[in-house]
């Protein structure tokens, strides 16, 4: 991890295409703005785990129900 100490209204330069400027520090928390093109994606990290979780949960359930039609279409045939 790359940490950097950044005074406000300073930026950071990711590649060529994103910017991250600290906009203010109040007690213990400190607003950022992230310049980006639109096509990429910007979320909150509990969002993007959130996401994630939820995609895994749909896959584990779609194979489930997979498996699941399966035995009800061998069911029949027998």
């Amino acid at each position: 991890m790359l940490v950097l100490s950044r005074k406000k209204g300073e930026s950071i330069i990711i590649g060529d295409q994103i910017e991250i400027t600290l906009v203010s520090v109040e007690a213990d928390t400190v607003r950022i703005g992230i310049t980006a093109p639109k096509e990429i994606d910007i979320l909150r990290k509990e969002l993007y785990q959130s996401i994630k979780e939820s995609n895994v949960e749909a896959v584990v359930n779609q194979l489930d129900f997979s498996r699941f039609s399966g035995e009800i279409k061998n069911t029949k045939k027998n």
